[in-house]
């Protein structure tokens, strides 16, 4: 896992570094599929732009890519908006890819012997007088 860190009209200080690595190493523990993430940090000049820090965050999973940007007023604002985006996102994709195994291992014909075998264990209960035989052909 490869985090770059890069600057446009502003000076990349230790203290910037260690804030984005602490920040984006929480969402690295969510999902081990994170294969890098490239943060670019800039700043407008201009003193009409009230939110002049900007975040931007691309970040490449497994089979797909993550691309966001945030601007705030000051840059350790637009670090914490932007990595709680990430976060959620990377939730997310992993939800998606859980719930798509998930669906693919499930097959009709298990779905419908379980559901059969509960059925048969209803009826017998229900009717204790009817022998098991017979409740097994009405079924099928």
């Amino acid at each position: 896992m490869q985090i770059t860190i890069n600057g446009k009209n502003i000076d990349i200080t230790d203290a910037l570094k260690d804030y984005v690595n602490e920040k984006f190493e929480k969402i690295i523990k969510h999902n081990a599929h994170i294969m890098n993430l490239k943060v670019t940090l800039s700043v407008t000049r201009n003193p009409s732009v009230k939110k002049n820090s900007t975040a931007e965050v691309t970040c490449f999973l497994n089979g797909s890519t993550i691309k966001i940007k945030e601007d705030a007023e000051s840059m350790y604002a637009a670090i914490d908006l932007i990595s709680d985006r990430v976060d959620r996102q990377v939730r997310e994709v992993k939800e998606k890819l859980v719930k798509k195994s998930k669906s693919a291992t499930e097959s009709i014909r298990t779905n419908s012997l379980e559901s059969e075998e509960v059925i048969e264990e209803e009826i017998a209960e229900e009717s204790p007088g009817i022998p098991e035989e017979a409740i097994k052909i009405e079924l099928e």
